[in-house]
């Protein structure tokens, strides 16, 4: 992993990029508007995928590995935290004295001077990104923005629009987005993770202050998370608007119901708006108010932005239906933090009915894993029927022993609620001698644990064994 260096000049002038990991869904969505910018665009990953074949159909030179070849004649060299320091193309960009900047310089450097919505939080803010996204083009606005997910209905995670406004989802992860020149921050809640890089929780708490009252017209902040509460009150800036079910907040979430599509009623200052949500999830309802007291900050009525944000129909990834078999619905979710999980899990519930709730979970890099176990063991046991334990996702990090999926599935208090099995195929086999019909499977994790998904949905197409 490389950690980002702010402190490197961002070139005023580019016309020739290469972007390294050019397929992440992030990366990719840059690269586009890099594209819609007029500037060339090459890059590369190291695995073929739709979105490299996409920027190709779109004009960019796309490579599958990585070499120093690929480098071309880009003056410019963008990369993710996520590549190693050995890597050939950013080793040789930097012997030749490009310009060699991290993607968020390279989205500060998009953005410009245009007026900035940042959406930021530990968790939900992608979905967060996406439902302000599609609500402001439902009010008739046309936005550019960034997410770090497709978003459902629009297909793409980016978008260069006509509009002076700008929306993005600011990353915490690596202290990024502290990078911005916001106009609104959005704060979705504040849960102490990636302390890898901030080093302890108060650094991390301190980073959430700085982006707040650096934003130069205001903040939307939760008023129900505790993390978001500490927050607030180490904020001083003069504008701070507060949105949750907490009697004091400035925009009241109530009545929540979460069979089918989650409503709510959303009340803001006296008037009050019946919410009826595409998505599932109380977790969902809370971020459609956080958006709802966008919208009012941006200067839209309260009837007229619940209205936009209803129809909000998810991003890839977020309780994303893959499919049915023997009357088995299989699920996919990025949740990667015990938090997460419990939203993902407590939504599912609420679209399982009275089937049972079976989870495949990815444990996402191994210092998580190792910080964490216990945690992902207590919600897994509370709310899954029956969780199939796969192996940790490394990502950027090296193996640490005796941190593998077992130290999660050890960690359960009744060992029958929990099933370790490493080998993909027998875990996919394993799901589907369990399942019954109106079951519902779900994946957990943000590494490549949706990839399993065929293998379930064929494992259970296959005649039951007695």
């Amino acid at each position: 992993m490389i950690r980002p260096d702010l402190s490197l000049p961002i070139p005023e002038t580019i016309t020739s990029a290469h972007f390294i990991g050019i397929g992440g869904s992030g990366m990719s969505g840059l690269a586009k508007m890099f594209l819609d910018a007029g500037i060339r665009v090459s890059g590369s990953d190291r695995a073929d995928s739709d979105s490299l074949r996409a920027l190709a159909a779109a004009g960019a030179t796309v490579h599958v590995g990585h070499d120093a070849a690929h480098l071309g004649d880009a003056d410019t060299v963008i990369h993710t935290g996520a590549i190693w320091p050995e890597n050939p193309e950013f080793v040789t960009a930097k012997h030749r004295g490009l310009h060699v900047i991290h993607r968020s310089q390279a989205l500060h450097w998009l953005i410009g001077g245009r007026r900035l919505v940042s959406v930021a939080g530990a968790h939900g803010k992608t979905s967060s990104t996406g439902m302000l996204v599609t609500a402001l083009q439902a009010l008739g606005a046309d936005p550019s923005f960034v997410n770090g997910g497709v978003i459902e209905q629009l297909g793409v995670s980016s978008g260069t629009g006509a509009d002076a406004l700008f929306v993005i989802e600011a990353d915490e992860s690596d202290g990024t987005f502290l990078l911005y020149d916001t106009s609104i921050a959005l704060i979705t809640n504040v849960d102490p993770d990636h302390l890898d890089f901030f080093g302890s929780e108060q650094a991390f708490y301190d980073a959430f202050v700085r982006f707040g009252d650096a934003a130069s017209e205001a903040v939307v902040i939760s008023s129900d998370d505790p993390g978001a509460q500490r927050v607030r009150a180490g904020l001083s800036h003069r504008t701070v608007i507060t949105f949750g079910r907490a009697a004091d907040a400035d925009l009241r979430i109530d009545d929540i119901v979460t069979t089918g599509g989650a409503s709510a009623t959303l009340i803001y200052g006296g008037e009050s708006a019946r919410m009826q949500l595409a998505v599932p999830g109380a977790h969902n309802a809370i971020n459609a108010g956080g958006i709802v007291a966008v919208l009012l900050t941006l200067g839209y009525g309260l009837t007229a932005a619940v209205r936009a944000v209803e129809g909000f129909a998810g991003t890839v990834r977020r309780l994303e239906l893959h499919g049915e078999a023997r009357g088995v619905h299989v699920y996919d979710d990025y949740s990667h933090h015990p938090t997460e999980v419990r939203a993902a899990l407590e939504a599912m519930r609420g679209v399982a009915g009275s089937g049972r709730l079976i989870a495949i979970q990815q444990p996402h890099t191994y210092s998580r894993t190792q910080h964490m176990f216990r945690e992902f063991a207590a919600v897994l046991e509370e709310l899954a029927d029956h969780t199939v334990m796969l192996d940790v996702y490394g990502a950027r990090e090296d193996p640490v022993p005796g941190v593998t999926g077992e130290l999660v599935s050890g960690a359960f208090a009744d060992q029958a609620n929990v099933h370790y099995v490493p080998d993909w195929q027998e875990a996919a086999d394993y799901t589907a001698r369990i399942a019954r019909e109106g079951d519902c499977v779900v994946t957990l994790g943000c590494g490549n644990v949706y990839q399993i998904i065929p293998q379930v949905l064929d494992s259970l197409r296959r005649p039951v064994e007695d």
